[in-house]
């Protein structure tokens, strides 16, 4: 887990990039990169190319791994992240004739590159965002891991043929581009906290920086100034498998259980973020059996005392039965105000909700603790129909196949197992219509944007629109979990993960976004993921005999939740807030009558968190 940043222009521009800068860009990110730093200035090919890295040593502590990484005297490489297969790779390559200096996964892209082209990111298992520049021919080619783990930005200048390219956006400005908020996608998160538009997955909330969407790669022919971006994988919702339900547990235990040990690094220390939650502890389960020495057996976490959504007893359970060193912070108000402007720093686009504070300081607390790479069950409740809100999405797939009985009992059970919140006739229409349904889901959500009257009129009216506000047709379990998986929910909590992580040196791994068991999740009948009012169904029956059986059974859905509301109650955080109001009052973004009214404390995840975004949103004009 690294730091990149490179600035790539024509011979004209000689002088451009200077040391200097690459300098720059370098420190802004030197965050991510705690353990060195090396740059590379070519200014002997038809064009110039700079490049920045900062290292987080993870994988081949040697001097032998130290980016920028050139191989065979005509690629330059620097790298962000991981390549969890790059040993099986590697031992392919030789075959192929290639040879290699280090023991490290860099090596391994600049070779795959040098063998199959753009074609090597299939041969990929691993988060990653990489650029490769290419002596001969004056070419970068940068590409981004299948579901977005680990980020890249960038800056084309047509007009003066410059291309910047970042791990995160501060190296960017460092080197002088502006930063300007984007209006749009600054009004969308006031009125519904969006954070991203679901159709054009590279706008950021500033003009003219845009990300390189997950499983894309991209092409820059300096010479000719083309831009060239380009899909190398999706995920494909459509494809079934033909298997018997005990052989897709079997196979489904196995993939996990081959994600979570590839995953484990060889040299630097490993614990889990443990929830209380199936998944989490599914994935202390599996290293309880491990012989990877590099693992402590202790768990990090944020906990709550007296807080009603506290998961402590299950932490508890967990760390109890598995052995485990508890490690816990609880973040407080006094906490979030001494840090709120550090955290903003390091997320760079507004923020949702007060969880992004929480697993910054757990991030923070397994850093002070020696650990260098901190496994976590993100991804499992988007892929396996984790949340309570897909449960109503596959009573309806139920209804539509004509299972109209099994759907009347699969409701009763799932509601009193508190994973379904409602469902009634509309339902029903909506698994016969679901191309209506949808249309009435955005008519419903874009009136509550237009009418939103805490906006300025002028503002809301100039603002709006340009397709942020999208509802998929939902035909069955499958539509939804492709759509929040790769287009909503999990690419925002991915993007606070990886900030929150990289701001204290630390290396979040995710065993569940290994693709090929993704992909094999998604070929599956829905009733393998939501069976006898329960979610997670072939989890709990691949794991169930390791699992405690306190977390087994827990009812209903908690999700990483703080006690924002009484966060809110704070005299200063309100004080923050009425003066975050006047910013955007003065700035004719809010309506001045917002300032007559109190202030309205409200949980994490309330869709009424106004005055909370109105605080954070403050931050970026």
């Amino acid at each position: 887990m690294c730091g990149i940043a490179g600035i790539i222009t024509h011979e004209k521009a000689r002088g451009f990039i200077t040391h200097a800068k690459l300098e720059r860009m370098a420190d802004a990110v030197a965050h991510r990169g705690p353990n060195g730093e090396g740059y590379f200035l070519s200014e002997n090919s038809p064009a110039i190319c700079g490049l920045a890295h900062r290292r987080l040593a993870i994988t081949d502590l040697s001097p032998a791994s130290k980016q920028p990484l050139t191989y065979k005297e005509r690629y330059v490489v620097v790298h962000n992240g991981e390549i969890y297969n790059h040993l099986k790779l590697r031992q392919q390559l030789e075959k192929k004739g290639h040879v290699f200096l280090s023991q490290g996964d860099t090596e391994v892209i600049a070779a795959a590159f040098d063998e199959y082209g753009p074609g090597c990111v299939e041969h990929f298992d691993g988060m990653f965002s990489f650029a490769v520049w290419d002596l001969s021919g004056g070419k970068l080619f940068c590409a981004r891991d299948r579901f977005g783990e680990k980020p890249f930005f960038f800056h084309h200048d047509d007009e003066n043929r410059i291309f910047h390219f970042a791990s995160e956006m501060k190296s960017l400005w460092a080197a002088g581009l502006p930063r300007k908020t984007r209006p749009q996608m600054l009004l969308h998160y006031l009125t519904l906290g969006l954070v991203g538009h679901p159709h054009l997955q590279e706008l950021t909330f500033f003009e003219d920086i845009f990300q390189l969407p997950p499983a894309h790669h991209l092409l820059f022919d300096v010479t000719e100034n083309k831009l060239q971006i380009d899909r190398y994988w999706d995920l494909d919702k459509e494809a079934m498998t033909d298997i018997g339900e005990g052989e897709a547990i079997d196979h489904f235990r196995h993939l996990l259980e081959r994600s979570v040990n590839d995953r484990l690094p060889g040299e630097v220390a490993a614990a889990v973020a443990v929830s209380g939650g199936l998944d989490s502890t599914t994935i202390v389960s599996i290293l309880q059996c491990t012989s990877n020495t590099t693992y402590r057996h202790a768990s990090f976490s944020a906990v709550f005392p007296g807080f009603s959504r506290d998961e402590s007893e299950y932490m508890r359970v967990v760390n109890d039965v598995f052995g485990l060193k508890s490690c816990t912070i609880t973040p407080d108000a006094d906490m979030l105000l001494e840090k709120i402007g550090e955290l903003i720093h390091h997320q760079e686009e507004p923020f949702t909700t007060g969880s992004v504070f929480a697993q910054f300081e757990v991030h923070a607390l397994a850093k002070k603790n020696g650990i260098k790479v901190l496994m976590d069950g993100q991804g499992a409740d988007e892929i396996l129909g984790g949340y309570s809100r897909y449960t109503h999405w596959y009573l309806q797939e139920l209804v539509r196949n004509g299972y109209f009985s099994l759907a009347g009992k699969e409701a009763a059970v799932l509601k009193g197992n508190g994973f379904l919140d409602q469902w009634g006739m509309g339902n029903y229409l909506a698994a016969y219509l679901p191309g209506i349904a949808a249309g009435r889901l955005e008519s419903r959500t874009t009136r509550l944007h237009r009418h939103n009257t805490d906006i300025h009129a002028e503002y809301l009216d100039k603002y709006s629109g340009a397709g942020f506000i999208f509802k998929p047709v939902v035909e069955k379990l499958n539509d939804i979990l492709y759509h929040d998986t790769c287009m909503g929910g999990l690419q925002t909590l991915l993007r606070y993960a990886d900030r929150n992580a990289m701001a204290h040196g630390l290396e979040v791994r995710l065993p569940f976004l290994q693709h090929e068991l993704v992909q094999f999740i998604f070929s599956l009948p829905g009733k393998m993921k939501i069976r006898n009012g329960l979610n997670k169904w072939i989890m709990r029956e691949a794991f169930g005999q390791a699992i405690p059986e306190k977390i087994l059974e827990r009812k209903g859905k908690i999700g990483f939740e703080p006690p924002q509301e009484n966060w809110m109650k704070h005299e200063k955080i309100r004080k923050e807030i009425v003066n975050a109001r006047q910013k955007l009052v003065d700035a004719c973004i809010l309506d001045p009558r917002v300032l007559q009214r109190d202030i309205d404390p409200q949980p994490a995840y309330s869709a009424k968190n106004n005055d909370w975004r109105y605080w954070i949103a403050s931050y970026f004009i």
